[in-house]
């Protein structure tokens, strides 16, 4: 059902909007309209043109935030706005030179992981950096070859050349190494190096024991200053901690503040020279409107007027869908489809009803819904899942159908109908499946109960013509439950209507069908159509010809219910004939278990949404729009 709506206008002087606000909307459910588009003056009324102020206090709360384990656990303190702010900034100011200090650490490591990189391709040089530093007669270079110009080494060279090359890493696309060359020829053999892309590698001068053993001291001091950034993050994680509390109390001061504010963007200020006033107007429930009203009485510094005329409005207003807990997870579907408009029918109690009903004769078997059963509620409750509540809804009814199928888990027992045997002869059809003709009649009456919902709803929204006239109309009902009413007659021998309530029952509603738009022109006291008569003509016979096979269309895509159900049967018979259980024999649980898992899952899925098909198609398309907006109050837009 949908809760009852009235127009809530709240007004008070400019300055006390934040007093407004903390009151009296963050205490109510309240959908804020645009004031100013209400109101549609802008000689008596102006809007708010400050720039939010608390918008960098909440940038930072929310950096602030992401340090706090758990906040959703602490209990807030109340706290003003500005000594929220100051907080914020002591809590930053404490926090600045902890970060600094990591920073400067990180920067450190930074510079040893880089001095690693440079000395680790040499750690199997068993010569100390300074003795190579030392020498008075030969020069030296560290670098790396690419492999390539390395295998051919020797013919790139002079092989009287005076020089030493020590390879020191070969396992990857270079080889690094240092070449050695008395101080005379060293020019000579850097450019005969250079000839095969020799890429020098600067060693830094610090650096003077063996490569291993330095690369082993960096390697150590590198995991002392990242214990030394561990000690300063758990300083960080002190500070948090020790005034977490009044952190997050700051933090969410912060944002209803921030929230606070952006109501102004909502409200209209008047233009008056002397006092000015602002002015917030929105959509509550009845119930809530009436206990603001009430509490707002003795406050000389706000007026509130309650509207319950909804049609005396420029905004339309929102939904708040209101259902039993047991229907509540059915509203999903609804919003998957759309919201129904405020002067809309609610058909979540319909959906929940067919949708359950048809999934279980589809799906009918007491083992398999007693899973399904078991399963959602157990989802449902630990998870809060709508589709889990709904599964478990669906179960119920496989259970109660399964029961008169006579199946469990595929194993059967004596039962009312069985959906493979159980058949009927009938004039002109034959032998025919009894499950098929139930579907058929239920496929019938579903529709019929559309129609009348389409005609409660165009009541509802005083269109009188889209409730008289139209194939969902009462001109539509009348046409199709004749149609219904001759076959049920033809089909159980009784004789049938003259020819004179043939005409009333089907060429009277299909001529009224025929002319529905100018008829609901006149009604409407709207201008004739402007196409000539022969396009008119033309356009509203093709228009009923598609009703004609819409209605014939509807009908028989109701007949998959039926087939779902024989095909379920018929899916548990080949498991028990799998399981070896055919004639009596005795069945193999494992099979059995297996069968009934595949057939759940994949079948169950199937069903699901082949009924969920038959409600959008068959049922919504009938009566409901789904047009509405929801209802979102401050109060959770501001939590949000």
């Amino acid at each position: 059902m949908i809760e009852k709506m009235s127009f809530v206008t709240l007004a008070g002087p400019k300055a006390q909007i934040d007093y407004l606000v903390n009151n009296y909307l963050s205490k109510h459910d309240i959908h804020l309209e645009n004031a100013l588009t209400e109101f549609g003056s802008t000689e008596q009324f102006t809007t708010f043109t400050e720039e939010n102020p608390f918008k960098a206090a909440l940038n930072k709360s929310h950096e602030l935030l992401q340090l706090v384990k758990s906040p959703e656990k602490v209990k807030y303190e109340e706290i003003n706005v500005i000594d929220a702010e100051k907080f914020l900034d002591k809590i930053e100011d404490d926090l600045l030179d902890v970060r600094t200090r990591i920073s400067e650490l990180k920067e450190d490591i930074q510079k040893l992981e880089t001095d690693y990189a440079t000395l680790a391709p040499f750690k199997t040089l068993n010569y100390t950096l300074k003795r190579i530093y030392d020498m008075d007669f030969f020069k030296y270079r560290f670098g790396k070859i690419p492999r390539v110009g390395f295998d051919k080494f020797e013919s790139y060279l002079d092989p009287d050349i005076n020089a030493i090359f020590i390879p020191t890493l070969s396992e990857t696309e270079y080889v690094y190494g240092v070449f050695f060359a008395p101080t005379d020829y060293f020019e000579d053999v850097e450019k005969d190096f250079k000839n095969i892309h020799f890429d020098e590698i600067v060693i830094p001068k610090k650096y003077k024991g063996f490569p291993n053993d330095e690369c082993l001291n960096i390697a150590g001091k590198i995991d002392e200053i990242k214990e030394q950034i561990h000690s300063k993050e758990s300083e960080i994680d002190e500070i948090i901690e020790k005034h977490k509390t009044k952190l997050v109390s700051s933090i969410r001061r912060i944002e209803t503040a921030y929230a606070n504010f952006d109501v102004r963007k909502l409200s209209a200020v008047t233009r008056d020279s002397g006092v000015t006033f602002q002015v917030l107007c929105g959509w509550m429930t009845t119930k809530e409107a009436r206990k603001l009203r009430k509490e707002t009485d003795n406050d000389v510094n706000v007026v509130c007027i309650v509207s319950d005329d909804v049609d005396d409005h420029k905004t339309k207003p929102p939904t708040k869908l209101k259902n039993f807990k047991l229907i509540k997870p059915f509203e999903m579907f609804v919003r998957m489809y759309g919201l129904p408009a405020y002067n809309e029918f609610d058909p979540t109690l319909f959906l929940t009803i067919t949708y359950a009903f048809i999934f279980g004769i589809m799906f009918g078997d007491l083992g398999q819904g007693l899973c399904l059963v078991i399963g959602g509620a157990i989802l449902y409750k630990v998870k809060k899942m709508d589709l889990a509540g709904i599964v478990c809804a669906a179960g119920i009814f496989s259970c109660i159908f399964g029961t008169l199928f006579g199946s469990f888990f595929g194993f059967e027992f004596e039962s009312v109908i069985h959906p493979l045997n159980s058949m009927i002869t009938l004039p002109f059809l034959g032998k025919i499946n009894v499950v098929l003709v139930a579907a058929f009649i239920f496929g019938s009456f579903v529709i019929l109960s559309t129609m009348i919902l389409n005609i409660v709803n165009a009541i509802k929204q005083k269109n009188l013509g889209k409730a008289l006239f139209g194939p969902n109309a009462v001109t539509g009902f009348i046409f199709y439950a004749s149609i219904i009413a001759v076959i049920a007659l033809y089909m159980t021998g009784n004789p049938l209507p003259g020819t004179a309530l043939l005409i009333v029952m089907f060429a009277l509603p299909l001529l009224l069908i025929f002319l529905e738009e100018p008829l609901k022109n006149i009604l409407q006291k709207k201008k004739p159509i402007e196409d000539s008569p022969g396009i008119f003509a033309a356009t509203a016979f093709f228009e009923l010809f598609d009703y004609l096979i819409t209605y014939l269309s509807n009908a028989l895509s109701f007949l998959r219910i039926g087939v779902f159900a024989i095909s379920h049967a018929a899916m548990m018979q080949v498991v028990m004939t799998l399981a070896g259980a055919a004639n009596g024999g005795k069945a193999n649980i494992l099979v059995v278990i297996i069968g009934n898992v595949i057939v759940l899952g994949m079948e169950g899925l199937v069903v699901g949404i082949q009924v969920l098909r038959l409600e959008y198609y068959e049922i919504f398309g009938r009566f409901y729009e789904g047009s509405g907006r929801e209802f979102v109050p401050y109060r959770k837009r501001n939590k949000s």
